[in-house]
């Protein structure tokens, strides 16, 4: 029953990001643009009441590490927040280095290469803190994949109006 317990409390944990990373997902979406100005602050207005509901939830299983293990995840964590930082300043680097992390982390076989250090470093951590780091990883990868549709959609609007308006200057 105690590791039920801690499944489901686990399971709970999982279904809050999920449900954030919805909610922060509509909020960003093309779909938004395309609505009237009324409509589109009715919906924020109610994307920002879910996601104050959804953080007001806390929900906490706390995994038992001996000093190795705290000191390996404490090193997984510094240098996937490394990567992070650096996100705005070069985006495609930032992506194929979180991609090589992640490929340390899984047992498939990875497009493409692996960062072997970050991979003996996760090998450290507990087994439940493997996990976390892995869908940290795959939530990082998803929300960039999301931000690089939503520049190409842009990009692709902008040089449609160019076009329009250099076709109706002809």
């Amino acid at each position: 029953r105690v590791e039920a317990f801690r499944d489901a409390a686990s399971a709970m944990e999982q279904e809050k990001e999920i449900l954030l990373e919805m909610i922060h997902n509509i909020q960003n979406s093309q779909d938004m643009r395309h609505i009237s100005e009324g409509e589109r602050e009715e919906l924020n207005l109610t994307a920002n009441r879910l996601m104050g509901r959804t953080l007001t939830v806390e929900v906490s299983v706390e995994t038992i590490r001996n000093p190795q293990q705290q000191e390996s995840l404490l090193h997984a964590t510094k240098m996937i927040d490394e990567i992070v930082n650096k996100l705005l300043d070069d985006l495609e680097d930032a992506k194929i280095r979180l991609m090589s992390l992640y490929g340390a982390c899984t047992s498939d076989v990875p497009a493409g290469p692996i960062d072997q250090k970050f991979q003996s470093v996760v090998i450290g951590c507990a087994i439940e803190d493997q996990k976390k780091i892995k869908r940290r990883l795959e939530t990082l990868l998803r929300n960039l994949e999301n931000s690089e549709k939503s520049i190409t959609l842009l990009e692709h609007q902008k040089s449609s109006v160019r076009q329009s308006c250099n076709s109706k200057q002809d």
